[in-house]
């Protein structure tokens, strides 16, 4: 009896090559979106090739018979955007800057272009998602205006290419790559299909050309650049832009750099008139006016950079059943763990109280070595005492009372020296009891 043969799987991930007999909207071997389609269709996955020999002068060589000449670099103007991209922007160098909606990405972009153009390199500022009037505005608000800076808005990839033939920039700039779509690809615009189709032209142009191009990519609602991952791959340097919309303070952080370290972050800060560097925020996360209780500095460290921030706390009887812990700019677990530490290790009788605890500024404190100024605020709100004038802290604390050293020790001791903080608590105070009685925010060390 003869047998019944499969039929052929209707569908296939453009992805990976996962084959399906029905069409899915996302793919579940690379849970990508939008990849699924027939497999009539080109997929661009291939069975079989024919090798072909290497062209002249790319066959490979003995590594020690490579050069390493530095690619060359050159300024963009912002001096703190030049300290994330390591140093400044690298011919041919594809540049991903993502953040959330309102956050300034088009404003910083237009403030580099603006200020390149000034350094004598052409620079063309292509915006699929305003037009050039919306544009020209901007640019008359923050005085972005040049005669070698060229607009255009395009929302077409082969328009966009005319362009760049035309201007023939020194530095191009596409906000952003999930508005331009192409016809050689399907899907609308912001599809994956197509943004990975826009991305791999324009990365193309900036190897063959040498041209930089910064590109502007939209971020979903978790945070995540939106569009496939291998968006991410593709580039040269991966931007992130954030920020608070309650205050001005923005930060430039890179998560990937091939040309430079992956650790720097530039500071600005939104202005009436476009955005401002902030080369020395040494002094945006500090309280105003002498020390009160509830108060403690901490030496926190963004990338090569520390920065003083003043961690405040209060704390309050309690009205409810349950007490109160309310926590911003810190974790509220570490928080919690920092309570437990100082309930049982400190001998401080928190359980029935209401508990506060705030960053100066906006600033977010997620590294551990903050751990101990936290501390020392919360007891110094607990007994209603002040620390000693031009004091600092940080370190991290253990379930067992202990203060851990922490990564950047100098680096922090020598800003805090420079700061003028004659008092420094760290961790060769031993445990968190000694540490509060060293800051007399506590009279004796606690029973064991």
């Amino acid at each position: 009896m003869a047998t019944r043969r499969p039929a052929p799987a209707a569908y296939r991930c453009t992805e990976c090559g996962w084959t399906s007999a029905k069409w899915a909207g996302r793919c579940a071997e690379c849970q990508q979106w939008g990849t699924v389609v027939e497999a009539a269709q080109q997929t661009g996955v291939l069975r079989g090739f024919s090798p072909a020999p290497p062209g002249a002068g790319r066959e490979a060589r003995p590594i020690t018979e490579l050069t390493s000449a530095e690619s060359p670099r050159r300024p963009s103007g912002v001096g703190e955007f030049d300290r994330v991209l390591g140093g400044g922007i690298v011919p041919g160098a594809a540049i991903l800057l993502s953040g959330e909606p309102g956050v300034g990405k088009s404003t910083l972009l237009l403030e580099v272009a603006a200020r390149s153009a000034r350094d004598g390199h052409r620079v063309l500022y292509v915006s699929a998602e305003e037009s050039t009037a919306q544009v020209r505005l901007r640019a008359e608000r923050t005085g972005a205006l040049h005669d070698e800076l060229y607009l255009a808005s395009e929302t077409d990839l082969a328009t966009l290419i005319g362009q760049v033939d035309a201007v023939r920039p020194g530095l191009l700039i596409v906000d952003s790559v999930q508005t331009v779509s192409s016809s050689l690809s399907e899907g609308l615009a912001g599809h994956p299909s197509q943004v990975r189709e826009v991305a791999a032209t324009l990365i193309r142009i900036a190897k063959e050309r040498g041209l930089p191009v910064i590109i502007v990519g939209h971020v979903t609602k978790d945070g995540s650049i939106a569009g496939p991952r291998l968006l991410e791959h593709l580039v040269d340097v991966v931007c992130h832009f954030e920020g608070d919309r309650q205050t001005a303070l923005r930060f430039v952080r890179a998560l990937k750099n091939r040309f430079g370290p992956t650790d720097e972050v530039g500071c600005f800060e939104m202005t009436g008139d476009g955005i401002a560097e902030v080369p020395d925020p040494s002094g945006l996360f500090l309280g105003k006016g002498d020390p009160v209780s509830g108060t403690c500095v901490t030496i926190a460290v963004e990338g090569r950079r520390a920065l003083p921030v003043e961690v405040q706390a209060l704390v309050i009887p309690s009205s409810t059943p349950n007490p109160r812990r309310v926590v911003n700019g810190v974790e509220s677990s570490r928080v919690a763990m920092i309570l437990a530490v100082l309930e049982r290790r400190a001998g401080l009788g928190l359980a029935q109280r209401d508990v506060y605890v705030s960053t100066v500024g906006g600033v977010r404190l997620t590294e551990p070595a903050a751990d101990l100024a936290i501390a020392l605020a919360i007891a110094s709100a607990a007994s209603d005492r002040a620390l000693a004038p031009r004091s600092a802290a940080f370190g991290e604390l253990s379930l067992s009372g202990e203060i851990r050293p922490v990564s950047h020790g100098v680096q922090r001791r020598s800003e805090a020296t420079r700061l003028g903080y004659r008092s420094l608590l760290d961790a060769s105070a031993g445990d968190v009891a000694l540490a509060l009685a060293n800051a007399r925010v506590i009279p004796t060390r606690p029973p064991a």
